[in-house]
């Protein structure tokens, strides 16, 4: 059985999604960490992926996101920016189906602000590799039982040192890191509960309940 809900108003409501959504991008065991990010394809055909919610501005309402520049998806966005963000969680028995506006930034401050911090962890690896996402693969060699095993965060970084690519020279190595902030332009929030479902969709001025 769903637990009561206190939140009753729809500013007490609209505060508490920006909440969880502030917090998500901060909890890797927030459910609405890896939330759904669809788009329209250069095919004009639905695409939709997974994707990690890096931050989110509270004061200017925007959700960031990194990915290689190299990904389909980023040709994708710059055709078409208009995207939608699908959150759910299961806690709080809570979707949310965000409209944004995205906009692709490949260089600049914010990008390299973020690459400073990347560039020294395991992920950087991702966005150095010479070959673009969605690349085929050779057959891989098969496994050997103690490489099954998941890796720690200092065995990962060990390829990186291996081939001489030290944290310290990462800035002279050229990265495809790029930053992919969403603009929020209206969200549809739906709350399942036993003792009735609600459901409101709103924007930065607007609040308007709708049915369930």
């Amino acid at each position: 059985m769903a637990a009561p809900r206190p939140l009753e108003t729809a500013q007490a409501i609209k505060a508490r999604i920006w909440q969880e959504l502030e917090r998500a991008s901060r909890d890797r065991h927030h459910e609405w960490r890896t939330p759904v990010l669809a788009s329209i394809d250069l095919a004009q055909q639905p695409s939709a992926r997974t994707v990690v919610l890096r931050e989110v501005n509270l004061q200017e309402k925007c959700f960031e996101i990194y990915s290689d520049r190299r990904s389909p998806k980023i040709a994708e966005l710059k055709q078409h920016p208009g995207a939608l963000l699908h959150f759910w969680s299961k806690r709080l028995q809570w979707q949310l189906r965000v409209a944004v506006k995205v906009h692709v930034l490949e260089s600049g401050p914010d990008v390299e602000s973020r690459w400073d911090r990347l560039k020294l962890t395991a992920a950087a690896r991702d966005y150095l590799s010479p070959h673009p996402p969605g690349s085929l693969m050779e057959k891989p060699a098969e496994p050997s039982a103690e490489k099954i095993a998941e890796p720690s965060a200092e065995k990962m970084a060990g390829p990186l040192l291996a081939k001489g690519m030290e944290p310290a020279l990462h800035k002279e190595v050229d990265h495809n890191f790029c930053l992919v902030r969403a603009g929020f332009v209206e969200m549809d929030w739906l709350e399942l509960n036993v003792a009735g479902h609600r459901r409101a969709r709103f924007s930065v001025d607007e609040w308007q309940w709708l049915l369930p």
